[in-house]
């Protein structure tokens, strides 16, 4: 994980990021993780998904597709809006986004109905007015593989833009597999969490893991820019 300046990190997040690594060091050798395998952003989100869950088993479902992390990055530097199927998803990530880049976050049920259409959700109608209001955002999804399917279909129909970023960790049993398998499918840029796994808490970990590299990236970036201070 990147190194933050003094302050950035609270001393209890540090030190559970150093403990998590040595977990991760001391497994035994069938189940250990080579955390190293990974590009260093990727690294950043395992280790707050770890972080956020207490589970170090979460690395054997996690899935990135190529550059994805890469493609969140940018994004989230540029300031593309983060969508969310939750209000607490949206209140997990609205913390790190205000002190980084500013980006707004909505939850799309700000979107939706009192109450869900037949045959259908809240977060559902909610996804496909927020895509509309908000192309190219990075969207997280930790509860609703309603809202999940409704974001391929509008993509995969061009009646919307593509997100920048989907993390789609939907938590349950109900249509959860067969969303998570139509989103590796799809071929949009994601970070994905096999299984019956997901929540609020996980999508957001991964959202501000990506919030934090990028603002550490910019911030290496400018200092190098400048260089060193005469003396």
């Amino acid at each position: 994980m990147a190194d933050a300046p003094p302050g950035f990190d609270h001393p209890i997040f540090s030190e559970s990021i150093r403990l998590i690594r040595a977990a991760l060091a001391e497994q035994p050798p069938h189940l250990r993780f080579d955390l190293t395998s990974l590009a260093p952003p990727e690294q950043d989100v395992v280790l707050r998904l770890i972080h956020s869950s207490g589970d170090l088993s979460v690395t054997a479902d996690l899935r990135f597709s190529p550059d994805a992390c890469n493609a969140g990055l940018e994004a989230l530097a540029h300031g593309a809006p983060i969508l969310t199927d939750t209000a607490m998803a949206a209140a997990a990530v609205a913390p790190m986004a205000r002190r980084t880049f500013g980006n707004g976050v909505h939850s799309v049920l700000s979107w939706a109905p009192a109450q869900a259409p037949l045959g259908s959700t809240r977060a559902a109608v909610g996804m496909e007015r927020a895509l509309q209001e908000h192309p190219g955002a990075v969207v997280l999804i930790g509860s609703a593989p309603t809202a999940l399917e409704l974001l391929l279909e509008q993509v995969a129909v061009g009646q919307t833009a593509a997100p920048a970023l989907v993390i789609g960790m939907p938590v349950g049993f109900v249509g959860v597999a067969e969303s998570k398998r139509h989103l590796a499918g799809s071929g949009l840029p994601q970070i994905r969490l096999e299984g019956s796994r997901g929540g609020a808490g996980l999508v957001g970990a991964a959202a501000n893991a990506l919030l934090r590299r990028a603002w550490l990236d910019q911030a290496a970036a400018g200092a190098s820019a400048i260089g060193p201070t005469a003396t």
